[in-house]
């Protein structure tokens, strides 16, 4: 890179105008163009009123400061690409043309050219400068983990309905559940668990058979859901659970009372046929 610039009196003038195409051009000055610009000011000085050899230490000064800065940058640039090895980055290339291509993965390797570092996401290369994103593997593992949606749901005891449960989703990348299961707690602390056959699941939408409410008092309930995933994933946050109404009597049981007050009821027309056989039995006595 060459710098051509007119000379006054013997110094060389680099005007406003022709520094800021200088900064449009190029990214930023780095030590080479430092460097550069001090060599010429010592080629173009008037020789009957030289610089002082302070001033020149001074500048040499100003340029092995800067350079050091520039190599610690590097460094720690450098430094920081190895450690995003076995992490999880978002990448965003823009092309020639203005197109931008968004890239998600693991860091595989790191890889310097032209003393630059580059990293290897699925199989390719890209700038470690390209790289806006660093993903923490908690948080990643929740996006992936089984999970539910926040919701309450009602049961009502004079109008009985399957229940349902929306905005679940058994997970995803390695984290899948292939079951779940489901436990109501009380207010009071008691925790009915729910038989499997009463549970159904399809699309993201668990339905749980209107019979097993049947029998819980009226209030609210915590709806714990646990998945089988490699976590043991087990929510007991998002779902709550409102029963109203009264527990309609058992039919079943309704109609053994009945019986048995029948049976009672039998009681005294035995009695009342047992007398009659007594009379009888007087009645052939006296006749004797």
């Amino acid at each position: 890179m060459s710098l051509v610039a007119p000379v006054d009196n013997g110094q060389v003038n680099i005007s406003e105008t022709s520094q800021e195409t200088e900064k449009k051009t190029g990214s930023a000055l780095d030590k080479d163009d430092f460097l550069m610009l001090l060599v010429t000011q010592m080629k173009y000085q008037d020789p009957l009123e030289p610089e002082s050899n302070t001033e020149y230490v001074a500048q040499l000064a100003q340029f092995s400061s800067l350079e050091q800065m520039q190599n610690l940058n590097s460094t720690a640039t450098n430094t920081s690409a190895y450690t995003l090895v076995g992490k999880q980055v978002r990448i965003r290339e823009t092309s020639e043309t203005g197109a931008e291509k968004e890239v998600q993965g693991m860091v595989e390797y790191v890889k310097m050219q032209n003393g630059k570092p580059y990293v290897s996401v699925n199989g390719e290369m890209y700038s470690y400068d390209d790289i806006v994103e660093v993903i923490d593997d908690n948080y990643l593992i929740s996006q992936y983990i089984p999970s539910v949606k926040q919701q309450e749901i009602t049961y009502l005891h004079h109008d009985p309905q399957n229940a349902k449960i929306t905005g679940i989703s058994l997970g995803s990348n390695g984290y899948e559940a292939t079951s779940l299961a489901v436990a109501l707690m009380a207010e009071d602390g008691t925790t009915t668990k729910i038989d499997a056959d009463k549970l159904s699941y399809k699309n993201g939408v668990l339905t749980i058979d209107k019979s097993v409410f049947a029998s819980l008092p009226a209030g609210k309930y915590v709806v714990g859901i646990g998945f089988d995933d490699i976590n043991k994933t087990v929510d007991y946050a998002s779902v709550t659970l409102t029963i109203k109404g009264n527990v309609e009597k058992n039919p079943d049981t309704a109609g053994k009372d009945t019986e048995n007050t029948d049976k009672v009821t039998d009681g005294p027309d035995k009695d009342a046929e047992n007398t009659d056989k007594t009379e009888n039995t007087g009645k052939e006595t006296a006749q004797a």
